[in-house]
């Protein structure tokens, strides 16, 4: 019976650091956006000319830090957010329902 609760409770303990991961990963997204979104307009808007709009400097902080965004969604759901859960079990079946398909034309 102790061994049961112990093992309940390393369960409670690792789904608790994953809701945790996961949050920090909605605050630093929700961070990046509203900062990005600020300096872009700010300098877009700072000569009263929309050409600042499409330079690489109203960009490039946006670039780097998306990067380490796309790190940090890694690192929180792994490769599943890029491809999804059973994405090759999927797709094996699609090429092999075309090939049924195209052998029949």
């Amino acid at each position: 019976m102790k061994n049961n609760n112990y093992t309940e409770e390393q369960q409670y303990l690792r789904a608790k650091k994953r809701v945790k991961a996961i949050k920090g990963f909605y605050v630093h997204l929700t961070v990046y956006l509203l900062v990005n979104i600020f300096l872009i307009v700010s300098r877009s808007f700072s000569n009263g000319e929309f050409e600042d709009l499409w330079d690489w400097q109203t960009y490039n902080t946006a670039i780097f830090w998306g990067i380490g965004i796309l790190f940090h969604a890694f690192n929180v759901f792994g490769m599943g957010i890029l491809l999804g859960k059973n994405w090759e079990d999927r797709k094996i079946k699609e090429l092999m329902d075309k090939d049924k398909r195209d052998s029949w034309e």
